[in-house]
């Protein structure tokens, strides 16, 4: 689980929680905006380094264990290439994701790795929610990337997740539609 809207609005692990931070983002992203309207194409805000820096924060390290080697590596892929356009998240800004969570009275299981850098996100978010058919999973000694495939390690709990599934989903009904 990842909020793209707090993360962009705030910087990662809130560092740039403030009106001025969020109005000097939209400031930088509207000037480029203009700039690609005028060029005609979008300049792009790189992906993970191809060369990764010896301060590299954890999580940048685990992304590029994941983007830049035949794990996760893909011609196409954004974070392993050019990265996203620099003003893709500038809706992200004003916006919530998470605004309404507290309203979800379907099943929800949140799962992070223990040494994710996007736990925060998780636990924020299952916080928010309400009534007893909710799970919040912590995989001990998983990173954020380690839960897209595995990461070598087995570290996705399958057994874990078919469990929920088969505690909260209807999937024995005849009409084909799954309820809950």
């Amino acid at each position: 689980m990842y909020d793209m809207t707090r993360v962009t609005a705030n910087g990662y692990f809130d560092k740039e929680d403030s009106a001025a931070a969020r109005k000097a983002k939209k400031e930088a992203m509207n000037a480029q905006r203009i700039k690609d309207f005028k060029s005609g194409s979008y300049e792009l805000g790189g992906g993970v380094p191809d060369r990764l820096p010896d301060d590299a924060p954890q999580f940048v390290k685990d992304y590029y264990a994941y983007y830049k080697t035949p794990r996760g590596y893909h011609a196409r892929s954004l974070n392993s290439n050019g990265g996203w356009n620099k003003t893709s998240a500038l809706s992200f800004i004003n916006a919530k994701l998470l605004a309404y969570a507290g309203e979800i009275d379907g099943a929800v299981m949140v799962l992070h790795g223990e040494k994710a850098h996007s736990r925060y996100f998780g636990e924020t978010a299952f916080k928010m929610l309400k009534g007893g058919n909710k799970e919040l999973v912590i995989v001990p000694g998983a990173s954020h990337c380690d839960l897209y495939d595995g990461g070598g390690k087995g570290a996705i709990p399958f057994d874990r997740i078919e469990a929920f599934y088969k505690k909260h989903l209807n999937l024995n009904n005849t009409t084909g539609i799954v309820s809950y």
